[in-house]
């Protein structure tokens, strides 16, 4: 631990993206602005804290649901707050200490955690960093594979999937952060898995590259239920939902009895005034469907065992990672918009520099 000098002058450049106004319906990248500004490169003296130097920047869906502004007395469906107009967007990141005056954090210590899109963040809740115990992977995988997407699909699909040997798994979404992950533990699991992605290329990918033993293109297919018929035919055991809306719903009927469906996120429903409706919840009671939501930050104790677990899956190539990068933080509201017309491939983030 150091830091907190208030003999320390130096100024730098601070840029950062803030959110220009609440939005309704689909975001622009006009909903956004780069903001020039400056930062203090000490912690201010006095207050206990972690100043970074971000690197790499996550670019997640969940954060769309922030960008709302909710109703007081309202249920935002993510644990966070509304972004505020005005102010910094957050999301998790990879960064480098440079000055901290928390116990057990030192001037160029790796971490990854929730941060500002920013060059440089002042984290007043320094808890909530973790230090980076694989500096010899890649950093950016930080922000997917080893952070908090890897370890959303490992809690989800093996705390609250139980997965078994043989069985079939589907995963909608299976080509982004969280879905690429899920398939390649249900192949370590043993298990059967077919999942779907919104563009020929990105079901190649789910094949050639992940494993999947099926995929298909859903904005391709005319029936869901039948493109499920033919990838699962012996019905879904596992079903990870990362999309909701009409997938959820043809998932259903085709889950078999004593199924499992992994509620981790509906991002068919993100940009919706009135969300989609679902017709077929009558198969959760004929079939003994269990259905649960769940949110990685109930299973934050286990991310050491996830870390190292994951990282020998990655150095014994079990686990293939394909990341869609862009560079600089201009680039960082148009990336996060292309998550929801699925033009990105793989894991997006944003590299502000590369260590």
């Amino acid at each position: 631990m150091a830091g907190g000098g208030e003999e320390t002058t130096v100024v730098v450049r601070n840029k950062k993206v803030v959110l220009r106004r609440h939005v309704t319906g689909y975001p622009t990248e006009e909903d956004m602005e780069i903001v020039a500004d400056t930062v203090r490169l000490s912690v201010p003296a006095g207050l206990t804290a972690v100043l970074v130097k971000n690197l790499y920047l996550s670019c997640d869906p969940w954060m769309r649901l922030r960008m709302t502004k909710h109703d007081d007395g309202a249920s935002i469906p993510v644990p966070a707050t509304d972004f505020v107009v005005g102010e910094v967007l957050v999301n998790y990141g990879v960064g480098k200490v440079i000055d901290s005056t928390y116990p057990g954090f030192n001037a160029s210590d790796l971490v990854w955690g929730m941060s500002g899109w920013e060059e440089y963040t002042l984290v007043t809740h320094p808890e909530s960093l973790i230090k980076i115990n694989h500096p010899e992977l890649p950093l950016s995988y930080y922000t997917g594979v080893l952070g908090m997407p890897g370890h959303t699909a490992y809690a989800g699909f093996v705390e609250v999937g139980r997965p078994k040997r043989g069985d079939s798994v589907f995963v909608s979404a299976a080509s982004g952060a969280v879905g690429q992950v899920v398939g390649q533990l249900a192949k370590i699991a043993g298990c059967y898995v077919a999942g779907s992605a919104g563009s020929d290329e990105k079901v190649e990918l789910l094949k050639s590259t992940f494993g999947f033993d099926d995929a298909f293109n859903y904005k391709s297919e005319k029936d869901l239920a039948a493109a499920l018929q033919r990838c699962l035919p012996h019905g879904i055991d596992i079903y990870f939902d990362n999309v909701g809306g009409a997938t959820l719903d043809a998932a259903l009927l085709h889950m078999r009895h004593g199924g499992r469906v992994v509620a981790c996120g509906m991002i068919s429903q993100y940009n919706l005034e009135e969300p989609d409706g679902l017709r077929n919840l009558g198969c959760i009671i004929s079939k003994a469907v269990r259905v649960e939501g769940f949110s990685v930050r109930g299973y934050l104790h286990g991310y050491a065992r996830f870390e190292e677990e994951m990282a020998g899956y990655i150095r014994e190539r079990k686990v293939a990672v394909v990341e869609d990068v862009v560079d600089g933080i201009e680039r960082a509201p148009a990336a996060l918009i292309g998550l929801f017309t699925g033009r990105n491939v793989g894991k997006q983030l944003v590299v502000l520099e590369r260590e």
